[in-house]
């Protein structure tokens, strides 16, 4: 694991592995990991309907204004129930969409963590599996931004209502999902040393971060898409590792180069990586740590 991240720290002592590549686009499941991948496709088969629905979200904030201004007024008040009825319904499938990759999730990880391998040969040899935990943060941190501008409160009366008001009570609720389920997946399986989660986190952020910095990497991509898929990948895997190790992904003893992560993203330019910024600023656990350094404070400010 050390030579590895040697490598991916670009520490010149160690050769560099020029041809270290993850195949994101076209991977596809070994026999050993079809069981696990058929489990989270089940569930990413729906994610890009979700997506779609969120953008096309239209809220119903005027006719619910009116209504409270207008309380005897029975035209408003129908008006009201007619906009918000189908809207329930849409977030209600949102959060339980959630409650799908937070069961899921668990799934993943036990196959991509388990301690018969190193990272480094996790990564090569379930390339499949990689693909779908990198699919589902894509989507994660897709659905979050999105969510970001769609926003609206919605006030239902019954227990669904209740818990899908905290969900939605979040910044970037699936990204909060995501986090939950890996810190409760460390917590429950004891006998797994948080190391090897944490290792497995980190690898695959330096390599996602090393895929578009290095030109014989990016230039195999095959659609333009993949580098900015690459991006949310590493932002989310810096996130989840951030939540789930004892001292964070910004400390200086991370395994994740976070001054060199944070560059890369800023090298895209604002427009096509502000949301994931302010994931890292505002997702974080431990950014604002005594431990973090005021470079990469500066960095993120």
């Amino acid at each position: 694991m050390g030579k590895l991240l040697s490598i991916l720290m670009n520490n010149e002592a160690q050769p560099r592995e020029s041809d270290f590549f993850v195949d994101f686009e076209s991977a596809e499941p070994t026999e050993s990991e079809q069981h696990v991948y058929n489990l989270v496709e089940a569930v990413l088969q729906d994610a890009q309907e979700i997506l779609k629905e969120l953008r096309e979200y239209k809220g119903a904030s005027e006719d619910i204004r009116m209504a409270i201004s207008n309380p005897k007024n029975e035209e408003y008040q129908e008006k009201a129930w007619l906009g918000v009825r189908p809207l329930v319904c849409q977030l209600k499938m949102f959060y339980e969409f959630s409650l799908k990759l937070e069961n899921v999730l668990p799934e993943l990880l036990r196959e991509l963590c388990s301690e018969n391998m190193t990272p480094r040969e996790h990564l090569e040899s379930q390339q499949a599996l990689f693909k779908q935990f990198a699919l589902v943060l894509d989507f994660v941190l897709t659905f979050d931004d999105l969510k970001e501008n769609n926003d609206e409160d919605l006030d239902v009366s019954n227990e669904m209502a209740n818990r899908m008001s905290l969900f939605y009570a979040q910044a970037n609720p699936m990204l909060k999902t995501l986090s939950d389920s890996t810190t409760k997946f460390v917590s429950q399986n004891k006998d797994l040393p948080v190391e090897q989660t944490t290792d497995v986190l980190s690898t695959m952020a330096n390599i996602c971060r090393m895929m578009i910095e290095n030109g014989q990497y990016s230039s195999r991509f095959q659609n333009e898409e993949t580098k900015m898929f690459c991006l949310r990948v590493m932002v989310g895997v810096i996130i989840l590792y951030d939540h789930v190790h004892p001292v964070g992904a910004f400390a200086k003893t991370s395994n994740i180069d976070i001054k060199s992560s944070i560059k890369v993203l800023k090298e895209q330019g604002p427009q096509k990586v502000e949301g994931l910024l302010n994931a890292l600023r505002y997702t974080t656990k431990h950014l604002h740590d005594e431990t973090t350094s005021r470079q990469i404070k500066s960095l993120l400010a």
